[in-house]
């Protein structure tokens, strides 16, 4: 009887392989913290303005956030292009955490509305920079699965992030709201880090952010 010889097809190392297990972690916490933020700041805002007396400030601690999410995506897009995500990525925390600082300790809502808009900026360059760390760090293979982990990041938050906040804002007081999250944030990029050095040459300029039809997005090079 003739036989066929069975061809071996390599094995796709999961999410939570040793070498991505790390960065998986990472990746998918900071993501949830962006939509936690996003998402737990309308409940506890209301308080907010009026422990600050900020009511006339109300709409743009809403509207300038975005404004600034909006322009840090386009800037990251481009600086992720011309030099890797490193940078973004670092940038990205960094305004962010500050941004939370800033308003978790505002004295006035003028204040609180600057710490708002700096957080927005950094949301923005750190959102484009993961999803382009996944085009350089994931097998394509494993796309599909890290962006609807991505995915799951963004509705868990959307249906415990306003109760979680309003328990915060009851026993901790509303400035908790924005100073827990650093807490989160700075470990779980940290996580991210050695993965992302260890990439080396592999990270190197030219990943553009690519969206397709019916998908959460790809990372792709040119």
């Amino acid at each position: 009887m003739p036989t066929t010889a069975a061809t071996a097809v390599p094995a796709v190392p999961g999410l939570f392989a040793p070498r991505l297990r790390a960065m998986t972690v990472g990746s998918v916490a900071l993501i949830s913290l962006l939509a936690f933020e996003a998402l737990a700041v309308g409940t506890a805002m209301p308080t907010v303005a009026r422990s600050l007396d900020g009511l006339a400030l109300y709409g743009i601690a809403f509207g300038g956030p975005f404004a600034t999410n909006v322009l840090a995506m386009v800037v990251s897009g481009i600086w992720c292009d011309a030099r890797g995500p490193r940078g973004p990525m670092w940038h990205g925390v960094a305004w962010f955490v500050a941004g939370l600082v800033i308003a978790g300790t505002a004295p006035v809502m003028g204040a609180l509305v600057v710490g708002r808009v700096v957080q927005g900026f950094g949301s923005g360059l750190l959102a484009v920079a993961l999803y382009v760390i996944v085009g350089h760090a994931y097998p394509q293979d494993l796309h599909r699965r890290i962006f609807a982990a991505f995915a799951a990041a963004w509705v868990v938050p959307s249906l415990v992030g306003p109760a979680v906040a309003g328990l915060i804002v009851e026993h901790l007081g509303w400035r908790w709201v924005f100073l827990a999250v650093p807490a989160v944030a700075v470990p779980a990029v940290l996580l991210i880090h050695p993965g992302l050095r260890s990439l080396g040459q592999s990270a190197r300029p030219g990943c553009r952010l690519v969206r397709r039809p019916g998908s959460v997005g790809r990372a792709g090079r040119r």
